[in-house]
């Protein structure tokens, strides 16, 4: 049995990084390490001016929105600052995490932190739909009731401040949210807020011109919906990610087949995938080979298309060349 950990090759120092027990074959181990960009810890892009301004930024406007929504008698503007409330408390646990998921492996914590970011889109996506529930309590009852005197002018032009400063934001976050939950979480908030400031706007108009107060907390209760709405994937993406479920870009079988069909591979068996964090994926695998160790060429190859095709960064090969080895194992673990 050999087993080999590879990694895809660096592309962004252009050489690979062996060490010399890496080319030692005489204990029938090869240890053929290839960093991928930034070495082991793969850290994602650094976006900590954009959590730094987007928090400042939303902060001041929270109070500025939920003071003037006091004043102006507006549950959707109270809605709304509520939401952004949500939102700044989520861009501090998302920055928390994004530091915790760049510190470097330690003590049992043989992969760091990085999942840390994935519980971070957890606790955001809960917190939201908590906090939205609250305030569709408050509309609803309002919406009873009949509708209360709503100051329109007051809400047009906070909610159009609330327009500029949360899209700004969510632009700030806009070039990491493919690919990375965490920051995914951020930018959705940042711009479902933007959305919303958009319709607490034409409420108000609405208002100011029709009188029709009751428009205000079914707004509000509109607005909350296309949240609920917009973080249902969210909370999806993140609660499955926390049960080391592959993510949604990575079709298991896939990965399965494009094993199995390598030179040499009779089958294979024990394939994991998982979320180390939100922007890094690992695999294990066992390849059972009867006709020898293919060399590191091989691993090293596999381990590029992982990347490239699957966008697995850190693959563990296993390669086993006796066949007893697959004999001791359940049925349903061979391929």
């Amino acid at each position: 049995m050999t087993e080999s950990h590879n990694h895809a090759p660096d592309e962004q120092h252009g050489h690979d990084h062996d060490h010399p027990h890496d080319q030692d074959h005489s204990h029938g181990h090869d240890h053929g390490h290839d960093h991928g960009p930034g070495g082991h810890s793969h850290a994602p892009a650094s976006f900590g001016r954009a959590f730094a301004i987007g928090i400042a930024l939303n902060t001041a406007f929270v109070l500025i929105e939920a003071g003037y929504g006091f004043f102006a008698n507006s549950v959707a503007l109270l809605s709304d600052a509520g939401h952004n409330l949500s939102d700044v408390l989520s861009l501090i646990v998302a920055w928390i995490a994004a530091i915790l998921a760049a510190r470097a492996p330690k003590g049992r914590y043989t992969y760091g932190l990085r999942s840390s970011s994935i519980l971070a889109a957890l606790f955001n996506a809960v917190f939201l739909l908590v906090a939205i529930g609250a305030l569709s309590w408050e509309a609803i009852y309002r919406l009873i009731a009949g509708g209360e005197h709503v100051a329109g002018q007051t809400v047009i032009v906070v909610a159009a401040i609330g327009i500029l400063i949360n899209g700004v934001t969510a632009w700030l976050f806009s070039s990491g949210a493919k690919d990375d939950l965490n920051i995914r979480g951020a930018y959705l908030h940042m711009l479902s807020d933007a959305v919303v400031s958009v319709g607490v706007v034409v409420t108000g108009f609405v208002i100011l011109y029709t009188g029709w107060n009751w428009l205000d907390p079914l707004a509000s209760l509109a607005i909350n919906a296309v949240i609920i709405i917009g973080t249902w994937s969210l909370l999806r993406d993140s609660l499955e990610l926390s049960l080391n479920a592959a993510p949604r870009n990575i079709e298991p079988e896939a990965v399965r087949a494009y094993l199995g069909a390598q030179t040499g591979v009779a089958n294979i068996h024990d394939l994991h995938i998982w979320a180390m964090s939100t922007t890094e994926t690992a695999l294990t695998v066992h390849l059972r080979m009867p006709g020898g160790h293919p060399g590191d060429a091989f691993l090293l190859h596999i381990a590029h298309d992982l990347k490239e095709k699957f966008r697995i960064n850190h693959p563990t090969l296993q390669i086993e060349t006796s066949a007893d080895t697959v004999c001791a194992l359940e049925p349903d673990h061979v391929v």
